[in-house]
């Protein structure tokens, strides 16, 4: 998923940019209004209300008005009730107070994103391989494939975005219901058997220190 952080304080928006680029994000940077409305097209915008050359808020309303289809999270020091009243009405879809933690910026990535983006489809095929989503049933070429529970859980997660890399943290917390890292090695074992069981290993990519991509194109 690309990102556009809109941060005019270098430091911290380099230090932001990185985190999110360690989740395996794609992230572009821009210091200004002027380079926010310019930037290419992105899935989410991280947008900086106290800008050195406008208001954050006049650049959600901007691109509302153009018809822009981009998540907005206002990310902003001001945390009067009537700021982010302002704010969400000016056409963000979540409003973050700093300090924040990159936890809760995670989730709330996460959850803005589940809210914007139209439901999975309950079959999806991607290069042979078919997931029905409400029955937990896979198949290659027609025929049935076994998975367990937390690997086909595992594979769902990679199904929905097919090409994008799916962090480790991510995949923990959606299918083990934690990031903590001491359950990592068992992230590594499921996938390992869930290669195995496909039949054909290199569909399911390692992106070392991040995590894992699937390949192909899903209809």
């Amino acid at each position: 998923m690309r990102v556009l952080v809109v941060e005019d304080d270098i430091r911290l928006g380099n230090a932001l940019s990185t985190a999110l680029r360690r989740q395996g994000y794609d992230v572009l940077r821009a210091v200004s209004a002027a380079e926010a409305l310019d930037a290419p097209a992105v899935d989410l915008i991280l947008l900086d209300l106290g800008l050195p050359d406008g208001d954050g808020v006049d650049i959600c309303r901007k691109l509302r008005r153009n018809g822009v289809d981009v998540a907005i999270i206002a990310v902003t020091a001001r945390g009067e009730e009537r700021d982010r009243v302002i704010g969400l009405r000016s056409g963000a879809d979540d409003y973050l107070v700093k300090p924040y933690s990159l936890a809760e910026l995670g989730a709330r990535i996460e959850a803005v994103i589940r809210r914007v983006r139209p439901r999975p489809k309950p079959v999806i095929d991607v290069d042979g391989l078919r997931l029905d989503l409400a029955a937990h049933t896979v198949a290659r070429a027609g025929q049935p494939i076994v998975l367990a529970r937390k690997e086909f859980a595992l594979l769902a997660c990679l199904v929905r975005t097919p090409g994008m890399v799916v962090p480790r943290e991510r995949l923990l917390l959606d299918v083990w219901g934690t990031a903590w890292r001491g359950v990592g090695r068992t992230l590594d074992v499921h996938m390992a058997t869930l290669r195995n069981k496909l039949g054909e290993p290199a569909v399911i990519e390692t992106v070392r220190g991040v995590g894992y991509r699937l390949g192909g194109n899903a209809s």
